[in-house]
């Protein structure tokens, strides 16, 4: 069975600040980190490893060179190969772009019989990219994924609902998107560490892709981001004193005072 994880390298947005006059990510300083989402993908993709013999996991990330760093990472955990798809050609692409580059990557690995994502990185929050790569593979999808088990050539899957969860049936081969509910990712080994920094990272540059430049690229993005911003601080809480009668007074008397009441 050939597992493939898409994984992306982002800010780690606890750290991240927006440029008051540019309204952009100031990613300067800003560790980068593999996201969260994606970390639950390919440990369910190790755990069929684990389970089931003559499984391959390979990780595909799209983004700068640095973003090796993340796909040694993921080679460390346990995946036995990376390939990161990296040019100019690709910068500035939003996730109807970012789709057709790993859409096309995904085929030139080709016979795969299961892709994982993560449900959507951190630092877009859209969770766009998995459902559209599964469109231009032509392959059914299942996302917000909190469980699955498989059977013969199917996959049975927890779906994640506001209010529960609904049991879907997929055939093989699926993409599957998934929330941190599903499980608890693995840390690195030191074994792994080093097997990590002994394998070859795949780097495909847009020669080596399928796909046409109109569709890669900030060119062919047709998203336009009209204002990012930091909500203003809200102003500091009161805390009332006193007795009971005393503070429904006080309360009553602040509310005038704004003319709430």
């Amino acid at each position: 069975m050939k597992v493939l994880v898409c994984a992306k390298q982002v800010p780690n947005t606890n750290e991240v600040k927006i440029d008051p006059v540019k309204g952009t990510l100031i990613r300067d300083g800003v560790e980068s980190i593999l996201n969260p989402d994606d970390a639950n993908a390919l440990e369910e993709a190790l755990k069929l490893k684990d389970k089931f013999e003559n499984v391959t996991v390979t990780v595909i990330s799209m983004g700068p060179q640095q973003a090796e760093d993340m796909l040694r990472e993921c080679l460390a955990m346990g995946a036995d190969e990376a390939v990161l798809v990296s040019g100019r050609e690709f910068g500035g692409a939003d996730t109807w772009a970012t789709s057709n580059a790993i859409s096309s990557a995904l085929r030139k690995v080709g016979d795969f019989d299961l892709i994982f994502a993560g449900r959507q990185a951190i630092d877009g929050d859209t969770a766009q990219v998995g459902p559209q790569i599964s469109e231009k593979l032509g392959i059914p999808q299942v996302t917000y994924v909190q469980g699955f088990e498989i059977k013969d050539n199917e996959v049975i899957v927890q779906r994640q609902l506001e209010d529960g969860y609904e049991v879907v049936s997929v055939k093989m081969p699926c993409l599957l998107t998934a929330v941190k509910e599903l499980n608890k990712p693995r840390y690195m080994t030191m074994k792994g560490i080093y097997n990590a920094f002994e394998k070859d990272i795949k780097v495909w540059g847009f020669s080596d892709l399928d796909v046409p430049q109109e569709k890669v690229g900030l060119k062919a993005s047709p998203t336009r981001v009209f204002r990012s911003f930091t909500p203003e601080p809200k102003g500091a809480g009161v805390m009332l004193n006193g007795t009971s009668k005393d503070q429904v007074a006080q309360l009553i008397g602040s509310l005038k005072e704004r003319h709430v009441i």
